[in-house]
């Protein structure tokens, strides 16, 4: 998993075999039992097989239950969230990371990154941050990701970290919070290249680019999340697709190329129909409506639209941090058109939900226009 990514085939075809021998040698709710369990969610996981990963979730998590140890519960609580964030139900999952974060036991948990790869401590506590930024709580999120970087560091082991650092990245990009993501994303290069970590290494790239992009290097930019990219789906890594394209289609536009970030907005909606990982398709949709109104010869009607969908599937899906970016997104784009009352109406109640955050980039945004509508 390390060396060539969690969905290689040669690791698909080591975890059936080793399922059949767990069967085989009566090792049903073993020890081993929850560690092939585990790699079995992760590659279907990766592979962008959402529905299977779902279901080894739910089966680790069920058999988990019964056992004296809290590490299974933990690992059956974090993995059922994590396929819950791609699925795009985003109450279920804090839901869950928070338990699962309840349940660390630094001392009894100590050789859990043996087992599966990576600190399972550390795993909660990082991915907890994605679910706290999407419920609404930046400031809690920034510090549960501060957290899981900090004891990863302090473990000392390289996985841990690479994994750590990945996903810390990713909930600073949900953040708009540039430098450290370009941090994050340069270390967890360095890392991936140190030790041979194809996927994470991959996956660097693709923050790297990211920041690279935001801070005006474009054609880097562009460049490093293409190649990163290409290098995850040799991996077989499938299941961040959908948002990578998305960064991508952000990147792109930065460069005035808008009918290519367009294409790549396209192709991710394309993804999420095939693999289910639809927990990103409000900001999809509302990339969509940004870079449409960017045309040539926009088509106000379309970019309404876009803008309306993404609100929709944000409200359904529970990320209030979506919420708030369409819902300022269409406020503005009413505001320009006249529609001041309308987009007060719209914009106001979700920013009045918020009660920490106030000097991250979307909120401060919001408040930007609030005072504009006033």
């Amino acid at each position: 998993m390390a060396g060539k990514g969690y969905a290689d085939p040669e690791v698909f075809a080591a975890l059936e075999r080793a399922n059949r021998l767990v069967t085989e040698t009566a090792s049903v709710g073993t020890p081993v039992h929850f560690f092939v369990l585990y790699g079995l969610w992760a590659s279907n996981h990766n592979a962008g097989a959402i529905a299977a990963a779902l279901e080894h979730a739910s089966n680790l998590l069920s058999i988990a239950q019964s056992q004296p140890s809290s590490g299974p519960l933990l690992i059956g609580h974090r993995i059922l969230a994590y396929s819950l964030i791609l699925r795009g139900d985003y109450p279920a999952a804090l839901a869950h990371f928070e338990t699962a974060a309840s349940l660390h036991r630094p001392d009894e948990h100590r050789d859990s990154a043996i087992h599966y790869g990576q600190d399972i401590g550390a795993s909660a506590f990082v991915q907890l941050s994605w679910a706290l930024w999407h419920r609404g709580y930046p400031d809690q999120s920034a510090r549960a990701a501060e957290h899981a970087l900090a004891y990863s560091r302090q473990l000392g082991h390289a996985h841990t970290l690479a994994h750590a650092l990945y996903n810390a990245g990713m909930a600073a990009v949900f953040a708009r919070d540039v430098a450290p993501v370009h941090a994050y994303g340069n270390d967890c290069v360095a890392l991936a290249s140190e030790h041979g970590f194809t996927q994470w290494g991959a996956f660097g790239r693709i923050l790297q680019g990211w920041g690279d992009a935001q801070q005006g290097e474009t054609t880097t930019g562009i460049a490093r999340i293409r190649d990163g990219l290409a290098a995850a789906e040799a991996t077989g890594a499938r299941s961040g697709t959908p948002y990578h394209l998305a960064l991508l289609a952000e990147a792109l536009a930065l460069a005035g190329k808008i009918e290519e970030g367009l294409a790549a907005l396209d192709e991710a909606l394309a993804k999420v129909a095939v693999s289910g990982a639809k927990g990103w398709d409000a900001e999809i949709h509302r990339l969509r409506g940004e870079l449409t109104g960017r045309l040539p010869d926009p088509d106000p009607a379309k970019v309404e639209d876009s803008f309306r969908t993404a609100v929709a599937i944000a409200r359904e899906q529970g990320t209030r941090g979506y919420e708030l970016r369409a819902g300022t997104s269409l406020a503005r784009l009413w505001a320009e058109q006249g529609r001041r009352g309308e987009a007060r109406d719209l914009l106001a109640p979700v920013y009045a939900w918020f009660t920490e955050g106030f000097d991250t980039a979307d909120l401060k945004e919001a408040k930007a226009l609030l005072d504009e509508l006033t």
